[in-house]
């Protein structure tokens, strides 16, 4: 960043500050982006992760956890930057609390941790999974396509935020069981015939529970075209 750059970020700083993706208090200018004291209590998934969908694993010679094993995705694999239980609270608010300048933080933290895991992939594109318009007009912003663009300006992927449609209003995943998740998200998407051809994409979401939505989103990239599918979200669940 050259000084004048980040002469005018800190100006614009000052005049609105931000606001801390942990404990959500005022971070001073010379922390950063997060209050140093919070950083020690961010958790991150590390080695060994589910070789499918990223959770963290306690034993080094299992390769994929209990629900990989008895359940076929149709991504290919993904990763999970943050355990869920320690950045729920964080999460929340960037999704129902208007905290949309977290996504800074997470997009850097997401280079920084899995960066190189990101560019293994090769992709073609970041496809944020989509909001219905109704929730997405409640709420003012997507934030799965607002972590998806910070991503793409970070790495140089493209982000393609209008590929997919969310044509119906299904009720809230977290309200579900496993079978009723799946079910709920039947013809929930939608992709025109006019589709940008893309071999490899990244659906971006913020949490990864059972996959469900990512498979949902999966399955009609693949029925467009798109060779291979993986995913990339903020937190998962343990694993076993």
């Amino acid at each position: 960043m050259r000084n004048s750059d980040r002469y005018l970020e800190n100006i614009v700083n000052l005049v609105y500050p931000r606001r801390c993706p942990v404990c959500d208090d005022i971070v001073p200018v010379t922390d950063g982006l997060i209050c140093r004291e919070c950083i020690a209590k961010v958790k991150y998934i590390k080695s060994p992760r589910c070789r499918r969908c990223g959770k963290q694993l306690f034993d080094e010679n299992v390769i994929f956890c209990k629900d990989c094993e008895k359940k076929k995705h149709i991504y290919e694999c993904g990763y999970a930057l943050y355990d869920y239980q320690s950045m729920r609270r964080s999460i929340y608010r960037f999704k129902y609390n208007k905290r949309s300048e977290y996504a800074k933080y997470y997009a850097k933290d997401i280079c920084e941790h899995i960066g190189t895991e990101i560019r293994s992939l090769q992709a073609d594109a970041f496809i944020p999974v989509p909001l219905h318009p109704v929730r997405k007009a409640r709420r003012g912003y997507n934030q799965a396509e607002i972590l998806a663009k910070e991503l793409s300006g970070l790495t140089g992927i493209p982000c393609y935020g209008n590929i997919v449609k969310r044509i119906v209003n299904t009720v809230p995943q977290k309200e579900l069981d496993d079978r009723e998740r799946q079910n709920n998200l039947k013809k929930a998407f939608h992709i025109p015939s006019d589709v940008v051809k893309l071999n490899k994409t990244i659906i971006v979401d913020d949490i990864y529970t059972t996959g469900s939505t990512i498979d949902a989103v999966a399955r009609e990239l693949r029925q467009h075209g798109v060779g291979k599918v993986y995913y990339l979200a903020l937190c998962i669940g343990e694993g076993m």
